[in-house]
C-alpha cells in the first residue's frame, strides 16, 4: 500500500497563519483596500469603509501603525490633520489582495451570487 505524500510540519511561528491572522482583523482588508492609492484621511477612510465606527476604525488603524503596515503622519494645518499610508510592507499586501478579489469574482461567477457580507458591529 502506497502512503499519501504529508504535508510539511506547520512551523512554530507559521508566516502564513500570521498573514491570515492580521487580514482576519475586522475591516483590515477593507482598509487597506482603500490605502492603496496614496496617503488618506481618516475621513476619507471611513467614507470608504461603509459600515465601520469610527471606534474600530480608530483601533484598526492604531493596530496596522503599531505592526508596520500604515504610516501615520500629522499634516502641519489648523486644526492638526492625519493622513494614513502604506507602508513598503503594507504595499505587499496589494497583489495578495488583487489575488483574493480576482478569486472572489470567479466565485461570484460560479455560484451566481456574492459571499454573504459580515454583519457591521452596531447590527451586532
Amino acid at each position: 500500500m502506497k502512503l499519501k505524500p504529508s504535508a510539511p510540519p506547520i512551523p512554530s511561528e507559521c508566516p502564513l497563519e500570521a498573514c491570515l491572522r492580521l487580514l482576519a482583523g475586522a475591516w483590515t482588508p477593507q482598509i487597506l483596500w482603500y490605502a492603496r492609492p496614496g496617503p488618506q484621511r481618516f475621513g476619507e477612510l471611513k467614507r470608504a469603509v461603509p459600515g465601520v465606527s469610527a471606534k474600530v476604525l480608530t483601533t484598526r488603524l492604531r493596530e496596522l501603525e503599531a505592526r508596520g503596515i500604515l504610516q501615520r503622519t500629522v499634516l502641519p494645518s489648523s486644526p492638526p490633520a492625519v493622513e494614513y499610508a502604506l507602508t513598503d510592507l503594507g504595499r505587499e499586501f496589494i497583489p495578495v489582495l488583487d489575488a483574493i478579489a480576482a478569486v472572489g469574482g470567479k466565485l461570484r461567477k460560479s455560484t451566481g451570487k456574492s459571499a454573504p457580507r459580515a454583519k457591521s458591529a452596531s447590527a451586532r
